[in-house]
């Protein structure tokens, strides 16, 4: 496995009744978050985020008809210690491109393999409560619902 640029995509799912998606991680079972991944060399952070969402949830974007919302944000945070083994030597801090995106009601979820435990679909309060990271649960709670 090739190392990491510290450089990655947020996407804050979340659906036409007002519930967020969660997941709990597999490496760390206490972790619930968004869907997150990496930016691959040649990726766009957009093209990254449709990609994730589609690796991690099954969701297909593209199939659907959604957009993914660009929020035009980044977020920096320390890399957890027991995860820089996956980056280039001396990345210490991740740069995270922040993205939403909202699916119909009863959309299925197919976690991926090896990376996920189980999924959520909680109030944006509970999610916000729920997710492990301090930008994750911000993110959450800036979405603006109907």
């Amino acid at each position: 496995m090739a190392l990491r640029q510290p450089h990655s995509v947020l996407v804050v799912i979340y659906n036409t009744h007002n519930e967020f998606l969660l997941l709990q991680r597999a490496d760390d079972p206490d972790f619930w978050q968004s869907v997150t991944g990496g930016i691959d060399p040649g990726e766009t952070p957009i093209q990254t985020a449709y990609r994730e969402l589609l690796e991690e949830t099954g969701i297909d974007a593209h199939t659907l008809d959604l957009s993914i919302t660009d929020h035009q944000k980044c977020n920096q945070y320390t890399i957890r210690e027991q995860w820089r083994h996956r980056y280039v030597a001396g990345a210490n801090v991740n740069t995270e491109y922040v993205f939403s995106v909202c699916v119909p009601k009863g959309c299925e979820v197919r976690l991926a393999p090896g990376e996920h435990l189980a999924y959520r679909w909680l109030t944006q309060q509970q999610a916000a409560e729920q997710a492990w990271s301090s930008s994750n649960r911000q993110e959450i709670l800036s979405i603006e619902l109907a």
